[in-house]
């Protein structure tokens, strides 16, 4: 018998994590690499939002706090979901969490038996699928084409809903591709959950301010009042407030899904960082003239990396509506050789080699559920983004 649980091996280490990691490695080792994996913002954490963190420890804010959240940071997602959503909620229908991350995982352990489905498009964010796996359940892939800018159809979501689909995981804008569904692509989408009353919304909104050329953000519950009640949506502070490392995550749903999130998290964490949940409550109730501002600089980057890869022959990229993230795809280069020797027959032997030979990191394609391609996060500097698309252009001229 193994001593390791047998869930574990339905699930494996996150490969945008291991990127970065190995990039890290190799830059202490004294190699010359430009990371390209993480999604993380390069600004620093506003200076209001950080006061508002040296002034809750000066007056003793260090203790315990309520399991899922202060009552002063749920009354301020309270206000940030009306103010920019339409949507209503009550401080007992939020949660806060130690990141984005941990609130969709607390739902999953909450709400899913064996065997139960999630149904998540792809490419998907690569912790996804695992989280539902680890909550016993069963991800059931669909696959948006590049085409069709990496979304899916109403038809595709009909066909894959059965009587064991528990939730539809929904992500716009989307990591990885950056690809943002418009109110009218959205409203066909929750069309077709109306028709299935057993099927529950998870909407995963981090990317929400970081959208581009007059795409305007939506979220499900607001598109169709009517799935309100078996919605929920989540966001959180670390994408759009640099605010990567304090991890601050919240959703808004039922009483009832709130509540059983609240014990999952009582008896594993327990609450997250107090000093983190005021600089939240000072984040979403102060200042936001900044956002723009940065939303500028994204997109600036953004136009950059797009038109540089797209000079690149054997690649296609998209342009994204959001996030700080493009997807290329890379079908006219496999089966190629890169001048190090290396065979090109798959993307993570794309990034493997590019890594490798050229020195830039990026995350391989078939960790998000579609491939050929990969992810780049231009969430950096201008003069590394220029410099790290010269060399992605001088590796493929040497693919033979």
């Amino acid at each position: 018998m193994s001593f390791l649980s047998e869930t574990l091996s339905r699930v494996k280490p996150s490969p945008t994590v291991a990127v970065t990691q190995l990039a890290n490695e190799l830059k202490a080792a004294g190699k010359d690499v430009i990371g390209l994996g993480a999604g993380e913002p390069d600004f620093d954490t506003p200076e209001h939002i950080r006061n508002a963190a040296k002034a809750a420890i000066d007056a003793g804010k260090t203790r315990y706090t309520a399991p899922d959240g202060i009552i002063e940071l749920k009354q301020a997602i309270c206000a940030k979901f009306a103010r920019e959503n339409g949507l209503t909620y009550k401080p007992s229908q939020i949660s806060v969490s130690t990141g984005g991350k941990q609130v969709l995982f607390n739902a999953f352990l909450a709400t899913l038996n064996p065997g139960d489905e999630v149904i998540i498009p792809a490419p998907y964010w690569v912790s996804y699928p695992d989280m539902v796996r680890l909550g016993q359940g069963e991800p059931v892939i669909i696959e948006g084409a590049p085409d069709r800018g990496y979304k899916i159809t109403p038809e595709q979501l009909e066909a894959a809903i059965t009587p064991k689909t528990k939730w539809f995981l929904f992500n716009s804008p989307s990591n990885p591709t950056g690809a943002g569904y418009s109110r009218a692509e959205l409203k066909a989408l929750t069309d077709v959950l109306m028709k299935h009353p057993h099927v529950w919304i998870m909407s995963d909104d981090m990317y929400e301010h970081l959208a581009y050329d007059g795409f305007e953000f939506c979220t499900p519950a607001e598109v169709e009042p009517a799935l309100y009640e078996r919605t929920l949506t989540c966001n959180g502070v670390s994408k759009a407030y640099a605010m990567t490392g304090w991890r601050i995550g919240y959703a808004g749903g039922p009483e009832h899904l709130i509540a059983a999130m609240r014990k999952i998290q009582s008896q594993s964490t327990t609450n997250p960082c107090s000093i983190s949940q005021w600089a939240a409550v000072e984040a979403l109730n102060g200042p936001q003239a900044f956002l723009g501002e940065w939303v500028e600089v994204f997109k600036r980057r953004r136009n950059l990396v797009v038109e540089a890869l797209n000079a690149i022959d054997g690649i296609v990229c998209p342009t994204p509506e959001g996030a700080f993230y493009v997807y290329p795809t890379i079908d006219g280069l496999l089966g190629k050789t890169s001048a190090g020797g290396k065979k090109i027959a798959t993307d993570e032997d794309f990034a493997t080699a590019l890594l490798e030979e050229n020195g830039v990191a990026v995350v391989f394609g078939a960790a998000f559920g579609l491939s050929p391609a990969f992810r780049i996060s231009y969430a950096t500097s201008d003069a590394a983004l220029t410099e790290a698309c010269k060399r992605i252009a001088a590796f493929c001229a040497g693919l033979k």
